[in-house]
């Protein structure tokens, strides 16, 4: 199962205080919050990535793999994402504890050569 676009939508309305973004990740979506993965969103449930966050804010989780074989998130049940200032301010928090993205390397450029068409480029 997949989720739903609108569930998608639905999270991004009520985090929209949080300078949140969205991605679509292997048929199913992550949740940034200020450029780190906070969350994923699977099976229209949310599930909030482990962090060093006052274990009070996740009370109302549980916790579950976002798909098989996945190590457990904290899954955030229905009422609680009803709940714009605790989804808030959980999702805040969770930015909050992790460390920014490494930066990428720089993919490498092939470039072909200039001094005109390989043996390649010629049909035989």
């Amino acid at each position: 199962m997949s989720t739903s676009p609108d569930t998608v939508a639905f999270i991004e309305d009520q985090l929209g205080g949080l300078n949140v973004r969205t991605r679509a990740m292997f048929g199913e979506f992550g949740l940034y919050c200020d450029e780190k993965i906070v969350a994923l969103i699977c099976d229209d449930s949310l599930f909030l990535k482990p962090s060093a966050i006052d274990q009070g804010l996740l009370e109302r989780t549980a916790l579950a793999p976002p798909y098989p074989g996945a190590k457990n998130y904290h899954r955030v049940p229905g009422d609680a994402l009803e709940d714009r200032d605790w989804l808030g301010e959980v999702v805040q928090a969770t930015a909050d504890a992790l460390p920014l993205p490494k930066p990428r390397a720089p993919k490498a450029r092939t470039s072909k050569s200039a001094s005109g068409p390989s043996s390649s480029d010629n049909p035989r």
